[in-house]
């Protein structure tokens, strides 16, 4: 790292100042990490569940290496950008350096004391003892962080122009929808459940498009599904054709979403499906399916991509739909949030999942200017702006986490 800083800074306009530090902390799981990656490899040609159990392992590695790099960048002043560094200086650099050198070659009584010292660190146990500790303490902590706990999270995750939430609570976990890229889902469940564990309890297709159902598909062929809810209205394309079939060959119980029906996630979470109505409506987005979500005295209302028609259907039918969270209807299009259906939600936050700079527009102007006046701007949060939101509740309190 010495040897190159002069480079560094003059090629990529750069100094780090931890570089040094981040490099020795980093050094001793390198060859771990090589080692458990190559094995991880071969053995999961063979054998798949060997393979991922060591790559369980590699994941432990690399996660000590991750927490290395990201404390180094929050060190104050871990870098320093500068415009460009002068020839001149360059050399300078080496030249001390070799005069360094040079010295040091010189001063055979102190090299001869180093190197006994040295000796001497070396027969002790504590050189290789130290660096393991630090190491399994590390990991220990890193999965020991991983673990659920007891509140509920509902993560509002940054798939791009389309809808994917995961609710979690303990060690049950509940998708609605998947986003249209299966890399962005996988990406966004990797990064929110434990790296060990590969079974959500209950997926919710909320309406076959695209944008909602690509990345299921990639779900069900990654993860062990329980059981489906979804919409069962006839629907042609080849990405549904592959949802149907995928439940049908892994024989996953599947139930078709109906008003009326509740869902007890534990003792304490309720949800209800508050739509398709009966008989379903003419827009394939007005019979999506609307979940809300109640923990004691936070809710959220998942409105899915309905309409207009469809929520004033639900004012009419007089559904429970005042909410502390809305995630607001069909990523902010125009046709939906209607002012009376904001009136009777009256959220206290609003949620716009979005892609950004998508080519419909979305979230309206028009929508937004309905947010401004409730819940007011300041308590909308999108996708595109603040990345995966995460809200988690006790049931009283409620706390918000985004990712940027």
């Amino acid at each position: 790292v010495l040897a190159v800083w002069p480079l560094t800074a003059h090629y990529f306009g750069i100094i780090s100042w931890v570089g040094p530090l981040a490099t020795l902390l980093a050094v001793p799981v390198l060859p771990a990490i090589v080692v458990t990656g190559v094995l991880a490899s071969v053995f999961g040609l063979v054998l798949i569940p060997l393979g991922q159990a060591i790559g369980w392992l590699v994941w432990l590695f690399l996660s000590y290496l991750l927490v290395v790099v990201k404390a180094s960048a929050l060190v104050p002043q871990a870098a320093t950008g500068i415009a460009s560094l002068e020839a001149s200086l360059i050399v300078l650099y080496y030249a001390v350096l070799a005069l360094a050198l040079w010295a040091n070659s010189q001063r055979q009584k102190l090299v001869g004391l180093v190197l006994k010292a040295v000796d001497f660190m070396a027969r002790l146990p504590v050189k290789w003892v130290v660096p393991i500790l630090v190491i399994i303490a590390t990991l220990v902590w890193l999965a020991a962080a991983t673990m659920p706990d007891d509140r509920l999270q509902v993560s509002f995750l940054d798939v791009g122009q389309g809808d994917a939430i995961l609710i979690q609570k303990g060690t049950q976990q509940i998708l609605v929808d998947g986003g249209p890229s299966p890399q962005a889902i996988g990406l966004e469940l990797g990064n929110k459940m434990p790296f060990w564990d590969k079974t959500i309890d209950l997926v919710v297709m909320t309406h076959p498009q695209a944008d909602h159902l690509t990345g299921l598909v990639e779900v069900l062929k990654r993860y062990k599904v329980r059981q489906v809810l979804s919409l069962d209205l006839e629907y042609e394309s080849p990405l549904y054709d592959e949802w149907l079939s995928l439940i049908d060959t892994r024989d996953i119980k599947c139930t078709p979403a109906q008003a009326g029906q509740r869902i007890y996630f534990g003792s304490e979470v309720t949800i209800e499906v508050l739509n398709p109505q009966t008989p379903p409506l003419t827009d394939m987005n007005d019979n999506s399916v609307v979940l809300r979500l109640t923990m004691g005295q936070v809710s959220f209302l998942l409105a899915a991509d309905i309409t207009q028609a469809a929520e004033l259907e639900l004012i009419a039918d007089r559904a429970n739909l005042d909410s502390t969270v809305l995630k607001v209807a069909h990523h902010g299009s125009r046709t939906s949030t209607s002012p009376e259906f904001l009136a009777v939600v009256n959220p206290c936050l609003a949620v716009i999942s979005v892609g950004q700079d998508n080519a419909f527009g979305h979230p309206s102007d028009k929508v937004i200017g309905r947010l401004e006046l409730k819940p007011g701007l300041e308590n909308v949060y999108r996708t595109d702006k603040n990345g995966r939101i995460e809200f988690i509740t006790d049931g009283e309190k409620l706390w918000l986490r985004l990712a940027k």
